[in-house]
């Protein structure tokens, strides 16, 4: 690690939550932050650095140092086990454990570095931010996982317990929320807590065309400036053979004829849903490539995980991907009409980058909330689940239809090619006053009184 850095540049060690989901953002802002006079130390375990080296050119390297982060070993988690990737659920308590414990290696890269500014998840708040308050360091919290729309929501719950929500078209029913125990609960609450130690300024990886009422409300609860980054979505890169493959089956269809079929890297469809999505792509009649992943440790075959005679019957008008495919340049490609997503908050914003409406199928977490967000705005629709959770063929085969075929989805494809013509004319438009807030804070050279 090189702590030295000419005098004008503003050093910033940024520290993500140990998920792709979390590190993609933090990467993407990272580039961008690079480019205007910040040099860049983003800190991880060594396994998630590992997984990003090649995402980073040459160029990049002079300007964003790559630092590991160590989190003490267990037998139950081993080095290669600090990350959320591929990692059994069984175990992500133990990990969100050890990466808030006290770390001295967290304490020697802040002593070693001396940032001029710690940049860290909105989602683990705990450890950074008291370490950087020992040294009287600025603690920005940058909101990946989330838009600010369900934030708004969670922190009006939260202050304002009784009183209704101003804004009724996110409200859930109850079959539309994921199921959340007491530990869920509390953990909110203490990451809610948490953010009262960091300076007074929030990043949402969002934009004010998007989110602009929520992000005008988040102050009022918070007490703090809220910042939008502008969508942090990865560029697209190389890729190979296998994935040059799905995109050269895409160049056979129809524009704007085919939807895309993924629910992230960390969400998994139950063999009944697998099975209601399937019959749903079939009884569509549209044209998909579907990507299927299995949890760590479960070996199925492709095959034996989707209904008997699936694969034949749909022939050439579907493809069924295991494991990973190179999702900006599918949803870039102009066969691809539709996104049949989780609402991971960086598919979302990745699918407004190339204007492609979405087909939300919420799974967990915050997803329920994302995908009411993309309705209301319009530039998606909801696959209903019953008063069980349960997901219907019927009605999957139905709004995939609505999104990509029929008339009454015209809107919802016009106004995700507004989104993508926004963010193409906006550029770094949020870049550049970010890059502002946060030469200011770094200039008055210690963390605000609160």
């Amino acid at each position: 690690m090189d702590s030295k850095q000419s005098s004008n540049t503003t050093k910033v060690l940024m520290l993500p939550w140990l998920a792709q989901g979390h590190m993609t953002p933090f990467l993407e802002l990272a580039k961008k932050l690079s480019t205007k006079n910040f040099h860049i130390y983003l800190c991880s375990t060594p396994i998630v650095l590992t997984s990003i080296q090649n995402r980073i050119t040459k160029t990049q390297s002079l300007s964003i140092e790559l630092v590991p982060f160590h989190l003490p070993p267990t037998p139950e988690l081993p080095p290669h086990r600090h990350t959320t990737n591929g990692l059994p659920p069984h175990l992500l308590r133990a990990l969100i454990d050890a990466f808030e414990m006290e770390s001295p290696s967290l304490t020697n890269i802040l002593k070693t570095l001396s940032p001029d500014l710690v940049i860290y998840d909105g989602f683990r708040p705990r450890r950074p931010t008291i370490a950087s308050s020992e040294y009287n360091i600025p603690a920005v919290e940058l909101i990946t996982s989330g838009a600010a729309a369900v934030v708004s929501y969670a922190y009006h719950m939260f202050t304002k317990p009784g009183v209704e929500f101003p804004f009724p078209k996110l409200h859930l029913n109850p079959n539309q929320m994921a199921p959340r125990n007491d530990r869920d609960r509390a953990e909110t609450r203490r990451r809610m807590e948490s953010t009262k130690i960091s300076c007074k300024m929030m990043l949402f990886n969002s934009f004010r065309e998007l989110e602009g009422k929520y992000i005008d409300y988040l102050p009022i609860l918070v007490e703090k400036k809220i910042i939008p980054t502008g969508p942090l979505v990865q560029e697209i890169t190389d890729i190979g053979d296998k994935d040059l493959e799905i995109l050269q089956w895409l160049g056979t269809k129809d524009e704007q004829s085919t939807v895309f079929v993924s629910f992230g890297s960390e969400s998994f469809l139950s063999k009944e849903e697998r099975e209601e999505v399937a019959h749903g792509l079939e009884l569509s009649g549209v044209s998909f490539v579907w990507i299927v992943r299995f949890p760590a440790g479960e070996r199925i075959e492709v095959e034996e995980a989707l209904p008997a005679e699936f694969l034949k019957r749909i022939g050439e008008r579907g493809k069924v991907v295991e494991g990973w495919a190179p999702q900006a340049q599918i949803l870039a490609h102009p066969s691809t009409g539709g996104f049949v997503s989780h609402c991971g908050w960086n598919s979302i914003l990745e699918s407004l980058k190339f204007g492609v409406p979405i087909v939300a199928v919420p799974m967990h977490h915050d997803q329920p909330f994302n995908a009411k967000l993309v309705e209301t705005v319009g530039f998606g629709a909801e696959v209903k689940r019953d008063e069980n959770r349960r997901l219907d063929r019927e009605n999957i085969a139905q709004v995939i239809r609505k999104v990509v075929v029929d008339e009454e989805g015209a809107d919802v494809r016009n106004k995700a090619r507004e989104f993508s013509e926004i963010i193409r004319k906006k550029g770094d438009e949020e870049i550049d006053g970010l890059v502002k807030e946060l030469t200011q804070l770094c200039t008055e050279g210690k963390l605000p009184e609160n």
